[in-house]
């Protein structure tokens, strides 16, 4: 499965009609993050939000995305909607140290060992930004009708103001916020090989989502690496 670099050039371009109520300046400077191959930040009230549209050459993105296909055990989870357990609309799979348990959706995961794959994207983040995570959950999206609802990454053993590195392999799928009390929102087209970062208060003061987008027929993974908090 192949993803032209050159797509990435146009996330922003494509952007969404929900930037009003973001200043312009944030706008000019999302349209460039994808010209520039360091980590930038995106200028968010409440939130420290930082975008890294090719963090990872196209092939290697291939690569990993490939090789997780066959490495992963995926699982359609159940989650509770309104008090209900219903099939998520996603496949999943936790991975951690063997001491990483994690709760969300009403329901404690065991981690499964790092795979090879894992490992060594583990490694490429630590090297990046110079710090480790214990956990990652992965999700595969089918294509277009598999979704994630409005949340926030704020459960309780992953502290106050969690970092969040979120991977993007494969179809660019559009990524939403939404601020919790003013109604401000913002819209993001995650590029394959992309890395986005969250971090601060951008749990408390945001939620994020990724809708359903008719006509997306390619798949997606996506890795959403955490430090959650031992006890004792």
């Amino acid at each position: 499965m192949k993803f032209r670099a050159s797509d990435r050039r146009k996330d922003f371009q494509r952007g969404s009609r929900e930037l009003f109520s973001v200043s312009l300046t944030t706008i000019l400077t999302l349209m460039g993050l994808a010209l520039h191959r360091g980590l930038e930040q995106l200028k968010l009230a409440g939130a420290t939000l930082s975008y890294a549209a090719d963090w990872q050459p196209a092939a290697q993105a291939d690569r990993w995305m490939s090789a997780l296909f066959q490495e992963i055990p995926w699982t359609q989870h159940q989650v509770k909607i309104f008090g209900k357990l219903r099939d998520s609309p996603r496949l999943s799979s936790w991975h951690g140290d063997a001491d990483a348990s994690y709760s969300y959706s009403g329901t404690r995961y065991l981690p499964l060992p790092w795979t090879k794959t894992l490992s060594a994207i583990r490694t490429a983040l630590r090297e990046y930004l110079q710090t480790d995570f214990n956990g990652v959950l992965v999700n595969r999206y089918r294509n277009g009708t598999d979704s994630m609802g409005w949340h926030a990454d704020n459960e309780p053993e992953l502290g106050p103001d969690p970092v969040i590195a979120s991977i993007s392999l494969g179809a660019e799928r559009r990524f939403s916020l939404k601020h919790r009390t003013d109604g401000q929102r913002l819209q993001l087209h995650l590029a394959h090989g992309s890395l986005l970062l969250m971090a601060g208060q951008t749990q408390r003061n945001w939620l994020h989502a990724l809708p359903k987008q008719l006509g997306v027929e390619a798949e997606r993974i996506n890795l959403t690496f955490r430090r959650l908090r031992m006890p004792g």
